[in-house]
């Protein structure tokens, strides 16, 4: 692994003496500062032997990778003085969070967020104590760090939020440090392509820093126990030309690195003049560094006889029991190894010498405004989402694919935001019926074309990588540094990313009580090849249970909606690009079906988030038999057809429909911000009338979301319950009994005056599931009296209601 000597490509030595010396107080300090955090409570610097009160009770923290990564903040600190260079750092062993806030309180920047914290030993103290404690930060590179996008709690996505981060940002370079344990997952090793996406004119640089210091919690890690050839031919293989630095001997470690940073950045000021100057078209092979260093660097080499440096044990806490004498004094020889009276002044702050090292203002990695993206971040100029309406001139008569109608919207929405927009998708924007968006741009591809590839080009707006990790990845890094976007994929497998939308939620949660922190722009999912028409693909691709992950994260930042046609699709988009602060879930159909509002009402519909469909009620003035409730464009649809045949069937039945598009309308208003009042939910379900509702998802979501409601006794709901095969769409419906029959059945046993006549009417519905059932499999296709269903008015009965 590592030997003491320093091994690296290139062989100059930029730093002069006074140059090195100043490199190594900084890092000393920040280790010192990071040493502290871990375990002090009081006595911050020293000026009394050190006792058991003086440390914290509970041990919480990451060591281990720790000093690397305030080595390379030095460092990088050097270079962006140096060169004027608008630079951040991400951590993807975030883990190591005692690090950036030790370098944010060394460069003032965690003083001027946060005043009570200030450079002198009151605030040191305070900056100890708060970390992993009650009432104060997390111990990793957490929302409240500044300088930080990306928290690294959960490892895999420094390389795809780096990257994500440069898209259209020309003069950023994101110094990205991916842990050699991170390095082992599956979402960070698709990221390494993400070379293949950037277009070196317009986008800026990721200077990759894979840090390799041997060990996990108890494990050595993979990518550090394979031969430096093996490892030099993968990454080789990914696209990038490595430089190794190794060694632990600090001085030659701070020659090294400085040179093969500066010969990286010089490599990356080459391949962008050659693209912008020069008009190179070649995608380039980026540089990047290997850097191998010690696990636990710097601390204490053994404790109670055991190997600690250079070692799993320096991974977390390197010893538990610090205010025991033994390992107090270990603790104290320890933080005193750093020489803390030279690093700080008489009142606690940095000395000028490790004061003035840092650049200055904005520059400032922790101060740098890409790293609060709400402050940079610009609306999107947005066209008329009325202009795309489809014409609907009566209820259910003309046909549309919502989904496609939204690529037009989407298509002019790229063409106005040509640099704070994008699309990502996994493999599946025109699959989605998004593809107008391809006559504005092309998919970002920066490898190699042949004359049959399809919408291809270095420039392209649309990132499509069958990688449902990256494409998120992307997608947070281009938001959390102030643009805009929209994530389409088939609803299934948005499932990939489940714990990736948890970070992200819990980031907007935590950032909205952060008060320096700026809103960013929404994180907006649209899920389509949704669980009703996957019945071509089967079992596998049937499943609508994000909605139900996205239910469980905190009411002020998750949204659910549920357009049941083309026109409000349009307008709950619209909405959705316009916000802020939120994770957005937007749900709908990509094929040809019904249409039912014109964009006047849908513009109302979607207002209001839940409604009483006049058009489609029965009961005027009177107290409804019956309140139909549906949520999902085919549930949709199947209440209607249920409503027509109810009305054929019992000519004067009182149904009132109810369709929800916010599907947070049903939560309680204490609860979340978008749920009514139970009087307003009363007007709209009675506190005493059946309820039979039709639900896009699982039907146990429903009773969760009204399950406060004094009507909640007569919810009856239908929706996917693990019913799936390949099969035909309608038969999709009838496995689940959310089809029109069984709905109007459910009716019949529900309302209890029609019972005492209706032994017909429920048998000639049970005979038509059965009829159903043997024409799909002579047929292949479901009846013609389905697939020709349209939605009949009121002045237009009798018919075929089926």
């Amino acid at each position: 692994m590592t030997d003491g000597a320093a091994r690296t490509a290139t062989a100059t030595q930029p730093l002069s003496p006074r140059q090195l010396d100043d490199l190594h107080a900084w890092w000393r300090a920040a280790n010192y500062l990071s040493v502290g955090q871990i375990f002090l409570m009081d006595n911050p610097l020293l000026r009394e032997p050190l006792r058991p009160e003086h440390i914290k009770p509970r041990l919480l923290g990451h060591w281990g990778t720790t000093p690397g990564l305030n080595f390379i903040y030095a460092h990088l600190n050097r270079v962006i003085t140096a060169r004027d260079l608008d630079m951040i750092y991400v951590m993807g062993p975030g883990h190591g969070g005692p690090g950036p806030v030790a370098s944010a309180w060394l460069e003032g920047t965690y003083s001027e967020v946060y005043p009570e914290i200030s450079q002198d030993a009151a605030g040191m103290r305070r900056l100890f104590t708060q970390f992993s404690f009650p009432g104060g930060i997390p111990s990793h590179v957490a929302p409240e760090t500044p300088g930080s996008i990306h928290e690294g709690g959960e490892l895999g996505y420094s390389l795809s939020h780096a990257y994500g981060a440069t898209f259209d940002n020309p003069d950023l370079i994101v110094a990205a440090v991916v842990g050699d344990g991170e390095a082992e997952t599956g979402p960070l090793a698709a990221s390494w392509h993400s070379t293949k996406f950037v277009d070196p004119r317009r986008d800026g640089a990721v200077l990759p820093i894979l840090h390799l210091n041997g060990y996990k919690i108890a494990n050595p890690t993979v990518l550090a126990r394979i031969e430096r050839t093996e490892l030099d031919q993968l990454l080789r293989g990914y696209g990038y030309t490595p430089y190794f630095v190794e060694g632990s001997d600090p001085e030659p470690m701070h020659q090294a690195f400085a040179a093969t940073l500066d010969h990286c950045l010089d490599e990356i000021a080459a391949i962008q003049h050659r693209a912008r100057h020069e008009g190179d078209p070649a995608r380039p092979r980026w540089p990047m560094i290997v850097f191998s260093s010690p696990k636990g660097w710097t601390g204490p080499k053994t404790v109670d006889g055991k190997q600690v440096e250079n070692y799993w044990r320096a991974h977390q806490v390197p010893f538990g029991d610090a205010r025991a004498d033994a390992h107090r004094a270990v603790l104290e020889h320890w933080l005193r190894s750093y020489r803390p009276e030279e690093l700080f002044d008489a009142n606690g702050a940095p000395v000028p010498r490790i004061r003035d090292l840092h650049p200055v203002g904005d520059r400032r990695m922790s101060a740098n405004p890409h790293t609060n993206g709400g402050a940079l971040v610009r609306g999107l100029d947005l066209p008329d989402f009325r202009d795309y309406a489809v014409e609907v001139s009566q209820p259910g008569a003309t046909l549309a694919e919502a989904t496609r109608v939204l690529g037009g919207f989407l298509r002019d929405v790229m063409r106005a935001n040509s640099t704070t927009f994008r699309m990502f998708a996994p493999d599946e924007n025109n699959s989605n019926r998004l593809d107008a968006v391809l006559d504005v741009t092309d998919r970002a591809w920066n490898a190699e074309t042949l004359p049959t590839d399809d919408h291809l080009a270095p420039d392209g707006r649309v990132m499509e990588i069958l990688s449902e990790h990256t494409c998120q990845g992307w997608l947070e890094g281009y938001l959390l540094t102030g643009r805009h976007g929209l994530f389409s994929c088939y609803e299934a497998f948005i499932h990939i990313v489940d714990s990736m939308f948890n970070q992200h939620a819990k980031w907007l949660r935590t950032t909205n009580r952060i008060p320096w922190r700026r809103p960013i722009p929404s994180l907006n999912y649209l899920l389509t090849s949704h669980v009703w028409r996957q019945d071509h693909n089967g079992f596998s691709h049937q499943d609508p249970g994000f909605i139900d992950h996205v239910v469980n994260k905190k009411a002020d930042v998750i949204r659910v909606y549920l357009p049941p046609d083309a026109n409000t699709l349009l307008s709950v988009a619209d909405h959705c690009l316009r916000s802020r602060q939120y994770v957005n879930v937007i749900v709908a159909g990509k094929q040809p079906a019904p249409q039912f509002l014109n964009m006047a009402d849908a513009i109302v519909h979607c207002t209001k988030g839940i409604g009483i469909w006049e058009w489609a009620s029965s009961d005027a003035g009177e107290r409804p038999d019956v309140i139909m409730g549906c949520a999902g464009d085919v549930p949709t649809m199947e209440t209607l057809a249920a409503v027509d045949i109810l009305r054929d069937l019992f000519p004067d039945i009182k149904i009132r429909v109810v369709n929800v598009v916010d599907l947070m309308r049903l939560q309680d208003d204490r609860e979340h911000p978008h749920g009514l009042s139970d009087r307003a939910f009363d007007a709209l379900f009675t506190p005493d009338v059946p309820v039979v509702f039709a639900y896009h998802g699982y039907p146990w979501l429903i009773h969760r979301l009204t399950y406060r409601r004094a009507n909640h006794h007569n919810f009856h709901v239908r929706g996917y319950k693990e019913e799936g095969t390949t099969t035909t769409p309608f038969d999709m419906c009838v496995l689940n009994q959310i089809d029109r029959y069984d709905l109007a059945i459910d009716v019949i046993d529900r309302v209890a005056r029609l019972q005492p006549t209706a032994a017909h009417a429920r048998d000639h519905l049970e005979n038509k599931l059965i009829q159903h059932r043997v024409y799909i499999r002579e047929y292949g296709e479901d009846p013609p009296e389905i697939v020709r269903w349209r939605w009949r008015s009121a002045d237009h009965r009798p018919g075929d209601g089926g």
